[in-house]
């Protein structure tokens, strides 16, 4: 019989992990000594351990390893375990390697650049979110007024006031010099009739959205689309959707183009490849 310590030795595994073991029932010592308390394991728990290391080393918890041991699975359960560990190492290592793309196009930006862009672009997921909306053409984006006079109009008219930011819907495949084909929403938690020009809708989530904030006048926001635009093409992925204007912080003056202090979101629906 060999003392913990020397157990620990033989096994180079720590003393604390091999108490810890024996408290969860993974590992009892052979023998305990009922006056000392003193534990004392034998050379032929040796192979129970060296299998306890090999499963853990292949990612599969203490829990599950009990069972494989104690109540001695069949093999198709082990390999079934293996196959969901293997899934879930592969979703790692592949947004280990999106990451590590995500920080390479950033270092080539920052080298192409002299001064570092005052943009920074996330992926995140958005969730459903109900709204008011009302759709129209457009001559250009700041003529979008008269559609927001309208949707706001109808809102008061009904006693329902926004639940969030509004936020505008692009539905142009591309950039166009003219006749923006736009839909201005307002986040709702009301119930609301809907009317031959306004539709009350869920607009859905988006798993991936690329986001930039622009804090400045409407008059600079190019400057957001031009990174967004950017950084979608160097790190791999293709736009997916309709793109969003989320208006976080409104001009002072409504309808004011040049107003410093507005806050913008600008998201992309994107998708790899």
């Amino acid at each position: 019989m060999l003392k913990i310590g020397d157990f620990s030795k033989l096994s180079r595994v720590t003393v604390k992990t091999l108490r810890y073991y024996d408290e969860i029932g993974l590992l009892k010592p052979a023998q305990v000594d009922r006056f000392t308390g003193y534990r004392y394991y034998s050379f032929k728990q040796l192979p129970r351990l060296n299998r306890i290391l090999a499963l853990k080393d292949l990612g599969l918890s203490l829990e599950q390893i009990g069972r494989l041991l104690d109540e001695e699975l069949p093999s198709e359960q082990l390999r079934g375990m293996l196959r969901l560990k293997w899934a879930e190492i592969e979703g790692e290592v592949t947004e280990a390697q999106a990451h590590l793309a995500r920080v390479e196009a950033r270092l080539r930006q920052i080298e192409q650049e002299v001064v570092m862009s005052k943009y920074d672009v996330i992926i995140k997921k958005v969730e459903l979110l109900k709204v008011a909306s009302m759709r129209g053409v457009v001559p250009t984006p700041p003529d979008q007024g008269t559609l927001w006079n309208e949707l706001e109009g109808y809102l008061a008219t009904h006693g329902v006031r926004p639940a969030g930011p509004c936020l505008s819907l692009y539905h142009d495949d591309e950039y166009k010099e003219k006749d923006w084909d736009i839909e201005v929403c307002e986040p709702i938690d009301a119930e609301l009739p809907a009317s031959q020009r306004i539709k009350v809708q869920q607009l859905p989530g988006v798993e991936t959205i690329a986001c930039v904030v622009h804090h400045g006048p409407f008059t600079t926001i190019g400057e957001a689309y031009d990174a967004i635009m950017k950084w979608i093409d160097e790190n791999g992925y293709r736009i997916s959707g309709s793109s969003r204007e989320i208006y976080l912080q409104s001009p002072a003056e409504p309808g004011t183009q040049d107003d410093p202090n507005t806050v913008t979101e600008v998201q992309f629906p994107v998708a790899k490849g």
